[in-house]
């Protein structure tokens, strides 16, 4: 394989967080006094930023209310929200596949991350990878991607993947290759537009597509 180090998004590419985030996000929006959203309403804002997520859904641009929001999300979904959750078909195997390749592989997600670690310790998924990065409040992923090639945890010919353009994006500001999947949140054209290396339709795909890379 011509990657040393395959980095995986979480929500929408290893797993369905949709029932937890919908329910966490109305958590904290109606605690506040703000009404209920629709899943159709919430589902756009799975994988980017959590405060950006609640600004738009509330309406609201006062930083310290979002703030509030963010802890009343992150009060449920410590609670409950990590476990509503599901690892999407094949993504055990894939990941089986590449681990007895002895494929080196981590997650970098946008969730805190403690809270990534729950939803891999959850769904048997912690053991495949080296590294958790998680974000915080406004830290994005590319500063993750930055930080982790500092620190040398990845190298530049790692490959990052993720089912929306903020991973693509993040990878491509630290000239990273990117792979999109479209089984997650974001749609054909929201990842063609950031160039990715190639994207895939499942984890067998992704499994074949690199196998042969």
């Amino acid at each position: 394989m011509k990657y040393s180090t395959l980095i995986f998004d979480l929500d929408g590419t290893l797993t369905d967080p949709v029932t937890g985030i919908v329910r966490c996000m109305n958590y904290a929006l109606t605690t506040h006094g703000h009404a209920p959203r629709s899943e159709q309403e919430i589902t756009p804002y799975i994988g980017p930023p959590l405060e950006l997520a609640l600004q738009d859904l509330s309406g609201s641009n006062d930083e310290t209310h979002i703030k509030q929001l963010v802890a009343r999300y992150r009060e449920r979904y410590a609670e409950f929200g990590y476990g509503e959750n599901t690892v999407y078909d094949g993504i055990h195997e894939m990941l089986s596949s590449f681990q007895e390749q002895g494929i080196p592989m981590g997650v970098c997600t946008s969730k805190l991350g403690k809270y990534a670690t729950l939803v891999l310790q959850q769904f048997k998924l912690i053991d495949y990878f080296q590294f958790v990065s998680g974000g915080g409040y406004k830290v994005r992923k590319q500063d993750q991607l930055a930080e982790l090639l500092k620190a040398k945890t990845i190298q530049s010919d790692s490959l990052m993947i993720g089912d929306r353009s903020f991973d693509l994006i993040a990878a491509r500001e630290n000239q990273i290759a990117s792979a999109g999947v479209l089984w997650g949140y974001g749609s054909e054209a929201e990842l063609k537009k950031e160039n990715p290396a190639f994207l895939v339709k499942s984890p067998a795909e992704l499994l074949d597509e690199l196998s042969h890379s």
